[in-house]
């Protein structure tokens, strides 16, 4: 998971935060969406591995143990001890492991390319059956409230629930600087809470603790064959968001973030899962004893006393919104850093807190992820419905970031083949049996994902294969400023007072819009910038080492601005502090912005397939204006173009 999440704490004020302070607020973001998983995990994984005849002794140890295992090879080692060593100058996630890896092998080429368009694409298929499935099985819950469950309908549950997650995605626009500030408390109360229902229930049958020996989870996969596989699937709803522990490292840092997770999360999860175990085999024992099979129940709210069952599903519905708020939030930043990588067109980003540039809002995807979210609810009308959905997704995306941290050990740690084998192997081979236990569940509901993940995946490839083939028809035959220069000293071309900028993404050539400028309107300001914006493979560049300044000639200059991949781009700004003191200062009433704007035309006979010409144009009619996306000012920019044959 790529994200920047509402809560976070702004990696360049990280300092000024005490590492309590940093530590509530990493159980806040970071743990949000893996500690809802006990409102589920445990009860799928059950129901699976009974599918007649009851729930049997060996499978609560078996699932029991394949959770706990789960949490500690995949979660703990991989991701807490292992990746989150992968940092990009602090930041971690699939699209900052792309760019280390790109650094490594000198470039983003093809099948790294590929790897990380594909974890970004999965991501949004997750960023959309998180909402749903953590709200409604908070929702649920109000189906265990004595005297009043049994009246409330699945239908009232799904209103209730369509509510809750319509209001969430409205106020996205607002920003939730001032809420985010409640999101670790809340967390830590609900971590308290976890821990505290399994240590109640516990000693409903101490020996649950034996299900810690790993060869409880080994002979149920043994001996059940297929159904040890999808119960499998079922189990990896426990660690479901560990794929989103590194993405926030550059807001709360390593060490907060680990010592949230070993000292509250960690063991608050796994007593939660002891307790549902021994409150499970308490039920076996009384259903034998009554002679009737054991039919898989809410574990969870069930635990819980009574009297603080209206509490606790309160409780849990803050925590499922926060779990939400994240990942909503996580979208917004994916779409951005891959937005500035070049891999999606541009959209309108709004900054929704002055204080922080990492607390952004994107109304395209705010909207395109709640109809998803609202499809799904309708659509499959349960949690347990939904669950067969979501691991996908996940798995998908650890598989990918596993491939990748292969290349960033191997190639830009410069460890040795075997090294590197030995210690991604075992990650990756338990990534691989998890994605194929997933697998198993397209057809009840997994295909969501892969879907989602499918055309987000079709959106880059076009996206990124269309405009390499504009560059291209943009470069060709194209002439040097120093050649121009050279020609313009032979011609009487009228000179005008003021600063003309023209952005282009070739950094070599003459852009279009020189040309056409010179040739629709036969003049030249007095002093020209041809100005390239550039992303570099790392999450911030400091402004003061942004701009790169080159005179070519007494006509024109050379202006490179680079942008790290979570940076907004501020050109007016910066292209001002590029200007040498003893030149005339920048001043926007006498500086003007040449954008070219050109008409593409699809075309049967050559470039993209017909149909992928129809898709490029649309995205670029569609993307974001550039002159807003860069800070400049709409009253003085000028936009050129030509038709270009795609």
């Amino acid at each position: 998971m790529q994200n920047t999440h509402s809560g976070s704490v702004d990696s360049n004020s990280k300092h000024k935060h005490s590492l309590a302070a940093l530590t509530v607020g990493a159980i806040g973001v970071v743990f949000g969406d893996i500690g809802t998983s006990p409102l589920y995990a445990f009860r799928e994984a059950l129901h699976h591995s009974a599918p007649s005849g009851g729930i049997q002794e060996a499978a609560i140890f078996g699932v029991l143990s394949l959770a706990l295992w789960s949490l500690i090879l995949v979660v703990t080692v991989k991701y807490i001890i292992f990746l989150m060593r992968a940092d990009n100058d602090g930041e971690g996630g699939v699209l900052a492991l792309l760019a280390l890896a790109g650094r490594g092998i000198g470039g983003r080429k093809g099948f790294v390319l590929a790897l990380g368009a594909v974890g970004a694409a999965l991501f949004y298929g997750d960023a959309i059956i998180t909402p749903a499935l953590s709200v409604l099985s908070a929702v649920e819950g109000t189906k265990t409230i004595p005297g009043v469950g049994d009246g409330i309908s699945q239908q009232t549950i799904i209103n209730m629930t369509l509510v809750i997650l319509i209001a969430l995605f409205a106020i996205q626009f607002r920003g939730t600087a001032i809420v985010s500030k409640l999101f670790g408390p809340i967390c830590v109360v609900w971590f308290l809470a976890l821990a505290g229902l399994g240590i109640l229930h516990i000693s409903d049958y101490p020996g649950i603790l034996g299900a810690l020996s790993p060869h409880h989870a080994v002979s149920f996969l043994a001996s059940n064959g297929m159904i040890g596989l999808i119960v499998l699937g079922s189990v990896f709803l426990t660690v479901t968001g560990a794929e989103a522990l590194t993405a926030d490292m550059g807001h709360f840092g390593k060490f907060p973030i680990r010592l949230g997770w070993f000292l509250l999360v960690f063991p608050a999860l796994s007593l939660n899962y002891f307790g549902q175990g021994a409150f499970a085999m308490a039920a076996l024992q009384e259903a034998q004893a009554a002679g009737i099979p054991l039919e898989t129940k809410d574990w969870f709210f069930l635990m819980s006393p009574e009297i603080l069952r209206v509490p606790l599903i309160i409780l849990a519905g803050l925590a499922t919104i926060i779990a939400s708020q994240a990942v909503i939030t996580g979208a917004y930043s994916l779409t951005q850093q891959a937005i500035q990588l070049g891999l999606l067109p541009r959209m309108k980003i709004v900054q929704t807190s002055p204080g922080s540039a990492g607390q952004i809002y994107i109304p395209a995807i705010n909207w395109m992820l709640l109809f998803g979210v609202w499809l799904l609810v309708v659509q499959f009308r349960s949690s347990s419905a939904m669950a067969s959905a979501y691991g996908i997704a996940v798995t998908g995306t650890m598989v990918v970031t596993t491939c990748l941290a292969f290349v960033v050990v191997h190639k830009l740690w410069k460890w040795s083949l075997a090294k590197s084998l030995l210690v991604i192997v075992p990650f990756l081979a338990i990534d691989i049996v998890f994605f194929g236990a997933n697998i198993l569940r397209v057809v009840d509901g997994g295909w969501v994902p892969l879907a989602v993940g499918a055309f987000i995946c079709l959106i880059i490839w076009i996206w990124v294969r269309g405009k390499r083939l504009i560059d291209t028809k943009e470069n060709e035959g194209a002439m040097t400023l120093t050649e121009l220069g050279k020609s313009l000293a032979k011609s009487s071309v009228a000179r005008v007072e003021g600063t003309a900028v023209y952005l282009t993404a070739n950094s070599e050539g003459v852009p279009g819009t020189i040309l056409h400028n010179l040739k629709h309107n036969r003049v030249l300001h007095e002093r020209n910038l041809v100005l390239t914006v550039r992303t570099a493979g790392v999450p911030h560049v400091p402004v003061e080492d942004r701009v790169t300044y080159k005179k070519v000639d007494a006509n024109f200059a050379r202006v490179v601005l680079r942008y790290g991949f979570m940076d907004t781009p501020d050109v007016p700004s910066d292209l001002a502090r590029a200007i040498p003191q003893t030149d005339k200062p920048l001043t926007e009433m006498m500086t003007s912005y040449f954008v070219g704007r050109n008409v593409l035309s699809a075309s049967k006979d050559e470039g993209l397939p017909f149909w992928q010409d129809i898709i490029l144009i649309f995205l670029q009619r569609n993307a974001y204006n550039p002159a807003e996306f860069f800070h400049i000012p709409s009253n003085r920019i000028v936009a050129l173009g030509a038709q270009v044959v795609v």
